[in-house]
């Protein structure tokens, strides 16, 4: 009878697990915390904490328009980037997950623009807050100052249910006067603002404290 052929024994190495590994018998290593841009989103989730960067770095700024001595934030750029885009209305949807708001108010014009889309997102109504004059059908009017003059807001009668939750939504938050003023016409049809949401808000000129105790979320802020 033939001897078998006697082999060293091999050994099977297993491939890494994708992700961090734990010893045995011990705890996993948390990674370091990284820096997170500037912001006033408490729910946003960590994943778009780099998003935040990427979205300021599209802001573009323009001196002395409209008028000499105001540096103007550009958000046409963003607005070009499908991502970017896409960022700040997640985010800003994501902070109003879960809470009952039954209509977006949007501020002429740009205000549109977010406000019709976190509609869609949070499956509430959208109601436009105008310029006098555009609206058909009759309207509240409320007069308003600006940090560069006086201006005028109209919406219509019947766009809100006495008791609505109602998400005031703008592109950017100066001195306040323009998104108090559409609160004021929520008010006068019986609702409530639940709270306000910008994407730019330029803290220095203190809008957030003339909005308060309405809670405000800005996505980017600027001193």
């Amino acid at each position: 009878m033939a001897a078998r052929k006697r082999t060293a024994p091999t050994t099977k190495t297993r491939a890494p697990a994708r992700g961090n590994l734990t010893p045995r018998g011990g705890a996993k290593k948390a990674p370091p915390p990284r820096p997170a841009a500037r912001h006033h989103l408490p729910h946003v989730a960590p994943e778009l904490v780099d998003g935040l960067t990427y979205v300021r770095r599209l802001i573009r700024e323009i001196p002395n328009f409209p008028q000499p001595g105001i540096l103007f934030k550009d958000i046409t750029p963003l607005l070009a980037n499908p991502k970017a885009f896409h960022i700040v209305l997640d985010a800003i949807a994501e902070r109003f997950m879960g809470e009952h708001i039954d209509a977006v108010v949007g501020i002429e014009s740009r205000g549109f623009i977010f406000g019709g889309a976190l509609a869609a997102r949070l499956n509430a109504s959208f109601v436009p807050v105008r310029k006098p004059g555009k609206l058909p059908y009759r309207t509240d009017k409320v007069s308003y100052s600006l940090e560069y003059g006086e201006s005028e807001l109209e919406m219509h009668r019947d766009s809100l249910a006495e008791g609505a939750r109602v998400l005031v939504v703008d592109d950017l938050l100066a001195t306040g006067g323009t998104a108090a003023a559409a609160g004021e016409l929520v008010h006068r049809q019986g609702a409530y603002v639940a709270a306000y949401a910008f994407v730019v808000e330029l803290c220095s000129l203190g809008g957030r404290e003339r909005l308060m105790p309405v809670p405000v979320v800005s996505f980017l802020m600027y001193d």
